[in-house]
C-alpha cells in the first residue's frame, strides 16, 4: 500500500512538471515510455554490457544465487555472506533497470522485471527452467513489442509490457501449479465427506 501510494505520488508530480516545463515533454515521456526505436548506439553498448555482466556474474555464482533465493537463513547457516549476496542482487537488478530505462521507460522496466519471471513461476518450480523462461517470456514481449508499436505508431514500451502481461496470464491460466491445488482441494474435501460420514 505504502509503495502504491508513491508510486502514484510521484507519478502525479512527474505528469505536473511535465506540464509546467514544455520544453522538457519529449524527454520526459521518452524517460517514462521508453523508445526502443530511437536509442543511440551508446544505449544499446549499456544495454548489451549490463546483459552480459548480469548473465556471467548469474552463471559464475549461480549456487549461491540459488541459497540466497531459497531462504537466506540457510545459506547463514552453511557460511554463505548472505547480506553480502542479497545486495549483489539488489545491486545486479538496479543495473538491469537503469540499463534499459532508454529503451522501454521508467514507468515499465519494473513490470517487465517482475511479469516474465512471474509467468515462469507458474510453470515450473526449477530454478534453471525458471531463468530461462523468464529470460524466452522477456524476450519475446520485447521483440513483439517494437513490431507491433511500429506498425501501430504508439510508444514500444506500453505496447512491451502488455504482451508480457498476456504473457502472465496465459501462463497463469495454464499453470500445471494451479491443476495440483485444485487435486489437493479435491482430496481434502473428499476426506472431510469421508470423515463425516464415518
Amino acid at each position: 500500500t505504502v509503495l502504491g501510494t508513491i508510486f502514484a505520488m510521484t507519478h502525479g508530480l512527474a505528469f505536473l512538471f511535465m506540464g509546467m516545463i514544455a520544453s522538457a515533454k519529449t524527454q520526459a515521456l521518452n524517460l517514462m515510455w521508453g523508445n526502443a526505436l530511437g536509442i543511440s548506439d551508446l544505449d544499446l553498448k549499456i544495454v548489451l554490457f549490463s546483459f552480459i555482466f548480469v548473465v556471467s556474474v548469474v552463471i559464475l555464482f549461480y549456487k549461491e544465487v540459488q541459497a540466497i533465493i531459497f531462504n537466506r537463513e540457510i545459506a547463514l547457516a552453511v557460511g554463505l555472506p548472505a547480506s553480502y549476496l542479497f545486495y549483489a542482487l539488489v545491486f545486479l537488478t538496479g543495473i538491469t533497470v537503469a540499463a534499459n530505462l532508454q529503451s522501454i521507460g521508467g514507468l515499465l522496466v519494473s513490470t517487465l522485471v517482475i511479469t516474465p519471471a512471474a509467468a515462469a513461476y507458474q510453470l515450473t518450480y526449477n530454478l534453471k527452467y525458471l531463468l530461462c523462461l523468464a529470460a524466452l517470456f522477456g524476450a519475446v514481449s520485447c521483440w513483439l513489442g517494437i513490431i507491433l508499436s511500429y506498425f501501430i505508431n504508439v510508444p514500444c514500451g506500453a505496447v512491451i509490457v502488455l504482451i508480457s502481461s498476456l504473457i502472465f496470464l496465459l501462463a497463469n491460466i495454464f499453470s500445471p501449479k494451479r491443476k495440483v491445488k485444485r487435486l489437493q482441494s479435491l482430496k481434502e474435501v473428499n476426506a472431510d465427506v469421508s470423515g463425516k460420514i464415518l
